[in-house]
């Protein structure tokens, strides 16, 4: 039975490999460094939502994002990088507990910098891969063009539900309203940025100076499908580490083990320079691009597959 899958998913697995190309292709075309950071870290980055896997005394990690930030603080101004990523717990259509993520961060950059820098991946990937600028999900035709729309997060909730954010916060129905009301009602035709997420949803972002409650957060979405995760960077190494004691906070108070403090990179972020960094997922990514309806689809291996 497992090859017979293999064999039904060639396809997929073929707009993969040439979708990995093109992404690497555009980073060196933008003078990016591919570089690799351990897969193992003693202390992953304390986030409330996301549960790391203990490995022999370790932790395999959730991203490679506090090794990158290390780089940039020791003078790597622009640096990609493909890896596998790991988190207990997630398994769905669209979520594996180990994935395959890309990262890339750029010196100086801001977040709306860094939105643009999306689209045009996306874009320039989808037409070497597929020779369109235009993608098919379920019926809809998504045309890449740019600029693509964006909306705050106070707006959504505003426009798409009946309440407003501050108050989804404080009755603790954020993420399902996120999730049930405000994703399922965005225009599947265009991709979109949800943009200035509140602070507490943003545990290592750098918060608005105009807006100390908000933060230069964003998530790209594609035919309903959440394809990254980026912001502006914090790099004041005290207040990033008074996020991390209240994520901390936040799991011991959902009973989840608090973990440890992540002590070289807080010791490092203070020599990074100001920046911009953005987490895609591979996986789904290919899955838009090979019109696949379930992640399996785009994996070779699966963890029912032993």
């Amino acid at each position: 039975m497992t090859a017979l899958r293999q064999q039904g998913i060639r396809h997929c697995l073929q707009i993969r490999h040439r979708l990995l190309n093109a992404v690497r292709a555009f980073f060196c075309r933008h003078d990016f460094l591919e570089v690799e950071t351990p897969v193992r870290t003693p202390a992953p980055a304390p986030e409330a939502h996301i549960e790391a896997i203990s490995a022999d005394g370790a932790f395999l990690q959730t991203s490679p994002e506090l090794y990158m930030k290390r780089l940039l603080a020791a003078g790597y101004s622009r640096i990609f990088q493909i890896c596998k990523t790991f988190r207990a717990g997630e398994r769905g259509s669209r979520h594996l507990p180990e994935f395959t993520m890309l990262e890339w961060y750029a010196a100086d950059f801001t977040y709306h910098e860094m939105m643009n820098q999306t689209e045009s991946l996306i874009r320039e990937t989808c037409e070497k891969v597929l020779g369109t600028r235009h993608l098919r999900r379920r019926g809809a035709n998504i045309r890449l063009d740019r600029p693509w729309p964006k909306i705050t997060v106070e707006k959504a909730f505003q426009r798409f539900t009946r309440t407003t954010m501050n108050a989804a916060l404080a009755d603790q129905s954020f993420d399902e309203r996120m999730a049930l009301e405000i994703e399922p009602a965005l225009n599947p035709a265009r991709p979109i940025f949800l943009y200035d997420y509140p602070a507490e949803k943003a545990a290592l972002a750098r918060l608005r100076k105009d807006n100390p409650h908000v933060a230069e957060r964003f998530e790209a979405y594609i035919g309903g499908l959440e394809i990254c995760n980026g912001f502006s960077e914090l790099i004041d190494p005290d207040q990033q580490r008074r996020r991390f004691e209240a994520e901390l906070q936040r799991r011991e108070k959902q009973g989840l083990a608090a973990g440890p403090m992540p002590e070289a990179f807080l010791a490092d972020l203070g020599q990074m320079p100001p920046a911009a960094g953005n987490a895609l997922g591979i996986d789904r990514l290919a899955m838009l691009l090979s019109k696949a309806e379930t992640i399996d689809e785009v994996a070779a291996f699966v963890p029912e597959e032993g």
